[in-house]
């Protein structure tokens, strides 16, 4: 988008180009020598800058590496909370703040140099989403700019002045002004890919539930509360905890004052998990009552926070799990994930569309497995909102071929009577009821779709006003307070294909 001059006397920025024909004064990398110490500016903000050109430049994940990033500073519990403030918000709204600093500065914002488009994403976050004074945004940010490009610092000040004389709402209208379609519209003022847009508009729609879409856009850039789960069956104690509460939908589900210490006092019995994924892992192993000795398995499990549900539940039940990831560096974090729980959980590194039974110690199959199955996690953008600049429409192709062949072969590791749950934490209905209608046609009559919502709302501790078919759960962010999970139950019917007979 290349705006021209804005109305009512808001005008634009100019700043002289550097020899790339990008404004970035000397085209220095972030991180180089031109990175002169500041004292004027502040801890969080150097963390949030820092953060987003990882983001940018090298593919990071931003709730993997803030942490990190956070704990290296030594920034205060103030400070943090800014951090994560600016981090997060830049990062859900970046779509829109590009369109709004391509009309101020006058130029498409590929032709600013990407270090000091970092900055001026971040400036543009504190002038219209925070309360942060106008000079303090102004001034820090053109500090950041000195630093990453010294001869950048004129131009960040003046686009940052510029934008800070519209308010947020005029600048919506402007930035809506240059789009055409309803689609787009959302998609610029809602920072969203128009790709998205559509697709949740579908997958609103299947639900008789268009009318929704605006709500479930804000709510992708609204920041999630921290959930916490409480392992059942492990003796918790929470009576100490400060602001300790029972969750609203998930019976393991738990708030606190501050969550991240409950959990980390907890030796692994309590951990930070949405309540989403709490009910995916619960639907399975309550679906219907554990018999002692079953065999379960976990076909996707890394990072392992299903698992470590999965572990408890086990445990309370007399029944044993496995647990398979494809990457090794994950498997280890499902390791760490269950380590609270005192199951004997055989964790296995190797591709779930090729799965050996007799190696996975269940020759004749398993009672029970979830496929929490690799998504484009349209679902998760409040947590992981890098992923909506990441993801293509291309790469929903590629990820229902693979959850196909992921569901095909776990139905094939079933053994008579046992239960699949396909979970994912998408809405796209490609990924949804696409790959299930695909996949059941496949298995023919020994599949037997259960009635997940009745297993979902058995669990829930308040009404979840659920919507479409009774076979399948769909979570939404705006409806739920919950990532938009997927949740499917099947079963193979006794006298169908043995286990045996279908995997190695």
């Amino acid at each position: 988008m290349n705006g021209g001059t804005t109305s009512g006397g808001r005008g634009n920025a100019g700043g002289a180009r550097g020899g790339n024909g990008k404004e970035n004064g000397n085209g220095s990398r972030p991180g180089s020598s031109s990175r002169a110490a500041s004292t004027h500016i502040s801890p969080a903000r150097l963390v949030a800058v820092d953060v987003l050109e990882a983001v940018r430049a090298d593919e990071a994940y931003a709730n993997l590496l803030l942490p990190t990033r956070i704990r290296r500073a030594g920034l205060s519990r103030a400070d943090a909370a800014f951090a994560t403030e600016l981090t997060y918000g830049t990062l859900r709204m970046q779509g829109f703040y590009d369109r709004v600093i391509e009309l101020a500065a006058n130029r498409p914002a590929e032709a600013i140099d990407p270090a000091v488009l970092d900055v001026l994403r971040l400036g543009a976050h504190q002038l219209l989403a925070t309360r942060v004074a106008t000079h303090a945004a102004v001034n820090e940010q053109v500090e950041l700019a000195r630093r990453v490009a010294p001869k950048a610092a004129g131009f960040a000040n003046a686009v940052l002045r510029t934008i800070s004389r519209t308010s947020p709402e005029e600048w919506r209208e402007l930035v809506a002004e240059g789009t055409s379609g309803e689609d787009a519209r959302l998609a610029a003022v809602t920072s969203h890919p128009e790709w998205i847009v559509r697709a949740l508009r579908t997958a609103l729609e299947h639900e008789g539930r268009g009318d929704e879409l605006e709500a479930l856009l804000h709510a992708d850039n609204a920041s999630p509360r921290v959930n916490l789960a409480v392992l059942p069956g492990l003796g918790v104690d929470t009576t100490g905890i400060d602001g300790f509460e029972p969750d609203r939908f998930s019976p393991i589900g738990a708030v606190a004052g501050d969550p991240i210490a409950a959990a980390e006092a907890s030796g692994g019995r309590i951990r930070v998990q949405d309540e989403g994924s709490q009910l995916a892992a619960l639907a399975l192993s309550r679906a219907v009552p554990v018999r002692s000795g079953e065999r379960w398995l976990d076909l996707c499990a890394g990072p392992g926070g299903k698992t470590a549900v999965l572990a408890a539940e086990a445990l309370a039940g007399g029944a044993r799990l496995s647990a398979n990831e494809t990457v090794p560096v994950r498997a280890e974090l499902v390791r760490s994930a269950i380590a609270g729980v005192p199951l004997d959980v055989d964790v296995h590194v190797g591709d779930g569309r090729d799965l050996d039974l007799d190696v996975l110690g269940a020759p004749d199959g398993f009672d029970r497995i979830l496929l929490d199955a690799p998504c484009t996690g349209l679902g998760a953008l409040r947590r992981r909102p890098e992923a909506r600049w990441r993801k293509a429409p291309a790469d929903v192709a590629e990820l229902t071929k693979l959850q196909g062949e992921l569901f095909d072969s776990a139905f094939a590791a079933l053994a008579p009577g046992g239960i699949l749950a396909y979970v994912t934490c998408s809405p796209h209905t490609a990924e949804t009821h696409g790959v299930l209608a695909a996949a059941l046609r496949r298995a023919g009559s020994i599949a037997e779709q259960l009635d997940t919502r009745l297993v979902v709302e058995g669990l829930s501790q308040h009404p979840l006003d659920l919507a479409g078919a009774p076979e399948t759960v769909q979570l939404w962010p705006h409806r739920h307070g919950t990532d938009a999970m997927f949740i499917a139950l099947v079963r193979k019917r006794q006298g169908g294909a043995s286990a045996a007979g279908a995997a190695r």
